[in-house]
């Protein structure tokens, strides 16, 4: 990409057209202080990028400057020589090697941290402290604890804390979601699924490119492969997908959590195999890899329930709904390629959700619910014992 060619992205970006779910309207109020009102009376969300990576360049970027009711001022990227050729090529007016240099802007009202994931939760809480909306990238943090601090501030001082699972935006995530709460599966007694996506060469340090869309950048090594920057392996990485997923669909939380981890020679897990009880006593298994060919990686999701099954395929936007009494099927539309990973989707939640125009499509506590999976996930693999997060009815 040239940077000479300044207004060149930013038109790009603005100019192209995604479909936009219509969510419910947001009661949290903004915070008065920081309003920022243009010329001609339209309000908009003043933002910054923490973490103006691979991700951040690629997905929040683009969805902040082509969001008609954000104003995109601020980036950081550790580098100051990438931070200024990045505010070139997207033509935005502030550049910061600090995240605290970023996040003490008096006009901010927002920021989406994109950052690597061990820097996630000190981040966070230093925005939230701040009395900003705050976006995180997943694994929203470490541990289930430091996730569970974040959502408390959040709620404590009244603002949006948004997990990043773009899954949750399209349109067959939002229907299942809504065929389970309206019972129209009956009670759901199992999920199963299949997660594969080929991202074990960042996994193991091996390569750095990227198997999603055109990057602006390659993402660095030590994101995904180093155990102090990254967590763990394909649990953080991807399965952190899943784990929000099934609280996302069910509205229940993890109770009980089994997990077996295979290296394949790595420093970290490579493939995970998951059993789960969710509080209302569904149970769940979850067999993930990025040990895969890019041409036939998988997301399949199969629910259960007690009156009709549902059958997702999330990469290939299929979903199809069958009755157990013989009743027929429900073959829904699929979804065109630019709606099956919605990545820009989450950044354009929370700028809808700040301004009052729509619910937090992944709050925190789905970031929450997600890292407490993760985190019993590795408890279970290393010591071989089922982990026991609450009570369940079974």
């Amino acid at each position: 990409m040239r940077s000479g060619n300044r207004l060149g992205i930013r038109e790009a970006l603005t100019r192209r057209a995604l479909p936009r779910i219509p969510y419910p309207v947001s009661r949290i109020p903004c915070p008065v202080s920081r309003v920022h009102m243009e010329d001609n009376g339209t309000r908009k969300v003043v933002c910054g990028v923490i973490g103006a990576g691979w991700w951040g360049t690629y997905a929040h970027l683009p969805a902040l400057i082509s969001h008609p009711r954000a104003k995109l001022v601020a980036i950081q990227t550790r580098d100051r020589d990438s931070a200024a050729k990045i505010a070139r090529d997207f033509n935005i007016p502030r550049t910061f090697t600090s995240a605290d240099e970023l996040i003490a802007q008096e006009d901010l009202e927002a920021v989406v941290i994109s950052s690597v994931p061990h820097l996630h939760f000190p981040q966070a809480m230093a925005a939230l402290r701040r009395g900003l909306h705050v976006l995180v990238e997943k694994p929203m943090t470490f541990t289930a604890a430091e996730a569970c601090e974040l959502v408390e501030l959040a709620q404590a001082n009244k603002r949006q804390l948004l997990a990043c699972f773009p899954w949750h935006h399209t349109r067959h995530g939002q229907e299942a979601r809504r065929l389970i709460a309206q019972r129209e599966l009956g009670e759901v007694r199992m999920i199963s699924v299949l997660m594969t996506n080929p991202v074990d060469h960042l996994i193991r340090g091996a390569a750095t490119f990227p198997t999603h869309g055109r990057p602006y950048i390659e993402p660095q090594a030590e994101t995904y492969s180093d155990p102090a920057v990254a967590g763990g392996g394909q649990i953080y990485t991807q399965v952190a997908h899943v784990a929000g997923y099934l609280t996302f669909l069910t509205g229940a939380r993890a109770a009980q959590v089994f997990a077996r981890f295979h290296n394949d020679g790595c420093r970290l897990d490579i493939f995970d195999v998951l059993n789960v009880e969710l509080e209302n006593g569904c149970i769940a298994s979850i067999a993930s890899t990025g040990a895969t060919p890019l041409e036939n990686r998988l997301y399949e999701v199969r629910i259960y329930g007690t009156k009709a099954c549902l059958f997702m395929e999330l990469w290939s936007g299929t979903m199809t709904v069958m009755r157990r009494d013989g009743g027929g099927e429900t073959r829904y539309p699929d979804l065109t390629p630019s709606e099956i990973f919605p990545e820009r989707a989450p950044a354009q939640n929370l700028v809808d959700s700040i301004l009052g125009l729509a619910t937090a499509v992944s709050p925190g506590a789905l970031g929450l619910a997600s890292m407490e999976v993760v985190e019993a996930a590795c408890a279970s693999a290393r010591t071989g014992q089922n982990i026991r997060l609450r009570e369940s009815p079974r």
